[in-house]
């Protein structure tokens, strides 16, 4: 039992630094890209790159139904029974539907060339522009498709050699096209990436399943459960874009773009950077999570154990960032930034409860509870949204670091309340002691970081980040054999060296 106990932290622990790293890599060759590209196109040609992006987004949003998100929850249930037979043949449902949401939302974009231009655009005739991306709507869907199922046969390596390749080669494309070619390189580098994508993608998928979808009638409507959560997943998103228009537009209108600018750059700062710990719950937690779905012991455990290693990778960071906010922020952009750090340093602690939450909020996905997660995420955008138009009236920038801290505190006894009574989850003490024991160190760094200045606020900034990091060492080495193995490893390979 001790073994099972001890793998299942280490399955939690390794796949957490393997996606936390591989998004860390993401963010650095992004912002050498996003440099040269910068450089290469300037202010303009950013921007249309910008609104480019944003419409396709849209979308390929609008239309694939959330095929890559809830196809993973079919699947791994599948995957955990072992029936090859009815694997494959729901392999070949989550490919028909890709391809057939990914052919209409080319579709869609092509027809609609002439209002995307028209709604995008206040100076010329961008129709064609829309038609030769439309191909890129296609490539979106069939990746999600194929990524689905990556997620769920559980190739959590494949993953992330894909999104390695996929940075570099990103990197690879642009920067050469957009030498030579300047704004005019736009599309094609847009679709080359895309193509890319699906290429690296469909290369792994392919040779674990390898494409058919001949021999099958009825296929479509099979998948319409899967798609019903999809319609959910994708509703749940118009929703957080129309908060996210809500509250830009609002600020545009009472201040001005600097305050939206300092806004965006406060929230995206904060939500990125804690991506790097995030991003293993929708690739490998996600999935687990899936497979027991009906065993309320069993998910009670995962949801536990999740939630306890996000917290003790994620309090260190908020820690340092408290305190390294002052240094960051004009090594990364300039000084004229500076003002967002009164906000950033509220939102930060935030991600302690969004630490706890999003473990939790994963189950009613997990079980395909759409109206569950819909209900959730509609107060969700509801609370965001009239907290930051109030914290900004009340308190300006800084306002909106309370909203978003008072808005996780409110979504956290929402979720904790609603999924208690719904699907009966409990948070075991453990949880309850390492959440209290990293919010009072936190807290104790931000009082020190609001009030004072000089030596002693490096000298206490400094021992709080070590003392986090150290709480969170030690209960994780407790908890988790992948210390004594990389010790172990370490020693063979020196005694084989000797």
């Amino acid at each position: 039992m001790e073994t099972e106990h001890t793998d299942s932290y280490d399955h939690v622990l390794k796949y957490t630094g393997i996606f936390g790293g591989v998004q860390g890599l993401n963010i650095v060759i992004s912002l050498v890209r996003n440099k040269l590209v910068a450089l290469l196109l300037g202010p303009s040609g950013m921007g249309l790159a910008s609104l480019f992006q944003t419409t396709v987004n849209f979308i390929s949003q609008a239309t694939n139904l959330g095929i890559s998100f809830s196809a993973v929850r079919n699947l791994s249930e599948l995957f955990d029974s072992g029936d090859e037979a009815r694997i494959a043949h729901f392999i070949k449902v989550v490919r028909a539907w890709s391809l057939l949401t990914g052919l209409a939302g080319m579709l869609v974009c092509m027809l609609a060339g002439p209002l995307l231009s028209s709604t995008t655009f206040s100076w010329g005739d961008h129709t064609l522009h829309f038609v030769l991306l439309s191909p890129l709507v296609c490539l979106l869907a069939i990746t999600g498709g194929e990524t689905a199922i990556l997620k769920a046969a559980r190739q959590l390596r494949a993953l992330a050699a894909i999104q390695i390749y996929l940075i570099l080669a990103s990197l690879l494309i642009s920067v050469p096209l957009y030498y030579l070619f300047g704004e005019s390189a736009i599309v094609p580098v847009m679709v080359l990436t895309g193509f890319v994508s699906m290429l690296f993608t469909i290369r792994h998928s392919w040779r674990l399943y390898p494409f058919s979808l001949s021999g099958e009638k009825g296929i479509l409507g099979e998948g319409m459960g899967m798609v019903r959560l999809g319609v959910a997943f994708t509703l749940a998103g118009i929703l957080g874009s129309g908060s996210d228009f809500v509250i830009r537009s609002y600020l545009n209108n009472v201040a001005d773009l600097e305050a939206v600018g300092l806004f965006n750059i406060g929230f995206m700062m904060t939500m990125t950077y804690s991506g790097l710990i995030f991003s293993a719950m929708e690739t490998d937690y996600f999935p687990r999570l899936s497979a027991v779905n009906h065993q309320r012991e069993k998910y009670n455990e995962l949801i536990n154990k999740q939630i306890e290693v996000t917290l003790l990778l994620i309090a260190p960071l908020v820690v340092m960032a408290l305190v390294g906010l002052p240094v960051i922020i004009p090594i990364l952009f300039s000084n004229q930034f500076l003002p967002v750090v009164g906000m950033m340093r509220i939102a930060a602690l935030s991600l302690l409860f969004r630490a706890v939450n999003l473990p939790i909020e994963y189950l009613s996905l997990a079980k395909g509870s759409s109206s569950s997660y819909l209900l959730l995420e509609f107060l969700y955008d509801i609370f965001v949204t009239a907290l930051v138009i109030g914290g900004y009236n009340s308190y300006g920038l800084d306002g909106t670091g309370y909203a978003l801290l008072m808005t996780a505190i409110l979504n956290s006894l929402m979720v904790l309340s609603y999924m208690r009574w719904k699907f009966s989850v409990v948070i075991q003490r453990s949880v309850g002691k390492i959440f209290s024991l990293h919010l009072s160190v936190s807290l104790f760094a931000f009082y020190i970081t609001t009030t004072y200045s000089g030596w002693v606020y490096w000298l206490f900034g400094i021992a709080l980040s070590m003392a986090s990091l150290g709480v969170s060492i030690f209960i994780l080495k407790q908890k988790s054999h992948l210390w004594d193995k990389l010790k172990a490893k370490i020693l063979n390979r020196n005694h084989h060296g000797g």
